[in-house]
């Protein structure tokens, strides 16, 4: 039988794991696939190829995919996601003279809202010159969850700070030649600029929102409903690759086929630093202790798109203005994440299956099992940083509440 080829773009991040090595690992062509990856420097690019035929399915900014399929700064192009990509994975760098600043002024690593507040009185003994922070495109996570951070610790992001967009490979070039002076970023182009000596990690959105959605795979809905068996096929594969990605026995073998020349093109040694969650925060230190929820590849339900995780995501985009709230564009937003593709592709593997598709985020404060349609699972913590939790079901209510402290 002849395998039917599939394109996919990714960018060059450590969390573009997961098709890598459905191809390199033979898992896609197991299901017949075989898989053409198509790398790139900038999500506008990767989400160009994808909307225009250039490619089957895109490694994408979750948040880009629910934008294009609103139709926001473009016409829209329906997209769905059946799969994510993973959870967390990115974190907070600062140039090193003000990272050390800020730790003098109480910031830590760990504890967000200490760091805020340092922030914020960073800010204020500086007022003569705004502070400039990256991130990787307006639609993404990095802005949302910066945004979210800078918020709910006194600092309003459209006043108090410039955020501007940096791709991720052009993140240290910024940082060193002063252009910005911080960035939110995926690895690994924190840790190559804080070996490069330019910068400090000053904290992770992991512990922003625990289990916060990242990437995903994205297609056009009208090339996934047009071939279902090959995009479940697909989908199938991805599975075998997210166990191999998540396995903390296999974090080497991993490092080295996505660091390789055809992709990242970084050593094994820097990539098995977002693997095992043992970053090293500034140059010559020392790495710290792992911390193995900064990166999820397939525990804790990491692959399975949640409704509620899409919802929360629109809801920031309503909250800074770069959405429209109305029923239209919620009922748009409710079908780009597709758990009920998602559970129809994996039937008949061992993955445990949720029974819902949606939940109330930042609900979830130690591991808790939960009802499933199939097999036995359990989820991770999910709580956001300050406290609050989104209810899917009460997103005006949600939207309100950003005015007033957290319960």
């Amino acid at each position: 039988m002849t395998a039917s080829t599939m394109r996919i773009g990714y960018l060059p991040l450590v969390d573009a794991a997961i098709p890598i090595l459905a191809h390199e690992l033979g898992f896609a062509s197991d299901e017949g696939l075989k898989l053409e990856l198509i790398g790139d420097q900038s999500w506008a690019t990767v989400r160009d190829r994808l909307i225009y035929g250039h490619t089957d399915a895109a490694h994408l900014l979750a948040p880009l995919a629910i934008a294009t399929s609103l139709g926001l700064g473009r016409p829209p192009v329906k997209l769905v996601a059946p799969f994510s990509l993973g959870l967390n994975g990115n974190a907070i760098t600062l140039l090193a003279p003000l990272a050390q600043k800020l730790r003098k002024l109480g910031g830590a690593v760990d504890d967000p809202a200490a760091t805020g507040a340092a922030l914020a009185r960073l800010i204020s003994e500086r007022p003569y010159a705004r502070l400039r922070l990256a991130v990787v495109h307006r639609f993404s996570s990095h802005n949302y969850m910066l945004r979210y951070w800078l918020a709910a610790c006194g600092i309003d992001p459209e006043k108090d700070v410039d955020i501007v967009v940096v791709p991720p490979p052009f993140t240290g070039e910024a940082l060193a030649s002063g252009e910005i002076h911080g960035a939110c970023v995926g690895e690994p182009w924190n840790s190559l600029a804080v070996d490069a000596g330019a910068a400090e990690i000053i904290g992770t959105t992991a512990t922003i929102w625990q289990r916060g959605v990242e990437k995903v795979l994205a297609m056009r809905a009208d090339v996934a409903d047009g071939d279902p068996g090959r995009r479940d096929a697909l989908l199938r594969a991805l599975d075998r690759a997210a166990r191999v990605a998540g396995d903390p026995d296999r974090q080497q073998e991993v490092a080295e086929i996505i660091g390789g020349e055809r992709y990242l093109n970084k050593p094994a040694s820097l990539i098995e630093r977002a693997l095992s969650g043992r970053l090293a925060f500034a140059a010559n230190s020392e790495h710290d202790a792992p911390r193995p929820d900064f990166l999820l590849f397939y525990r804790d339900a990491a692959n399975y798109p949640w409704v509620s995780q899409a919802l929360w995501l629109y809801s920031q985009m309503v909250r800074w203005g770069h959405a429209a709230w109305d029923a239209q564009a919620l009922e748009i937003v409710r079908q780009v994440f597709q758990p009920q593709i998602y559970r129809r592709a994996l039937i008949d593997t061992g993955t445990p299956l949720p029974g819902a598709m949606e939940k109330v985020e930042g609900s979830i404060a130690v591991p808790t099992g939960v009802g499933t349609f199939r097999g036995r699972l359990m989820l991770g913590p999910d709580r956001f940083f300050d406290g609050r939790r989104f209810d899917p079901d009460d997103l005006e209510g949600y939207l309100a509440s950003l005015t007033s402290p957290p319960r």
